[in-house]
């Protein structure tokens, strides 16, 4: 019976590579020059630090920050989870922005609804932090990669490890 699975997978290398394009980025722009404005990737956490001088400077490092991050990885912004902005020592201010790996639950039930109300012929169940689709059809599956793709764009999915 052909299967496949609904996951979501960060490319750690293509972020760590956008990372240092936007630091070198940030360390050569005129108006950081003496500020503290930085952006580090904590790679065990999942955790983006941004610091800087105001929310002003902040705002400026995720306009360098965020292309980066799309030119190397499509949709890579939408799964990161931006916490509030943190007063640090004096004026400076600090914002993490957290990596979410996988489907979340709530996600996961929401696909699975989807395909139940589209009535397809395919069976989906929830396997962790993926989704799997198994159906009779390879039409089916790809009809229902398809509706899945319109249907779910506020968070980057995949559809993969297809098995015949």
């Amino acid at each position: 019976m052909p299967s496949f699975d609904f996951t979501s997978e960060a490319d750690m290398v293509a972020l760590k590579n956008a990372i240092d394009v936007a630091a070198r980025q940030i360390e050569n722009r005129y108006d950081f020059k003496g500020t503290s404005a930085k952006v580090e990737l904590n790679e065990k956490d999942k955790l983006i630090t941004l610091q800087g001088d105001s929310d002003f400077q902040l705002d400026q490092i995720k306009d360098i920050l965020f292309p980066a991050m799309e030119k190397k990885e499509v949709e890579s912004t939408k799964r990161l989870d931006q916490q509030p902005v943190q007063k640090v020592s004096g004026n400076k201010v600090k914002q993490e922005l957290k990596i979410k790996l996988g489907i979340e639950t709530e996600l996961a039930k929401k696909i699975v609804k989807l395909i139940k109300d589209a009535k397809l012929k395919v069976q989906a169940s929830i396997q962790g932090d993926a989704v799997r689709v198994q159906g009779a059809k390879r039409d089916d599956l790809q009809e229902c990669i398809a509706l899945i793709r319109k249907q779910i764009t506020d968070f980057p999915i995949k559809a993969g490890n297809f098995r015949d």
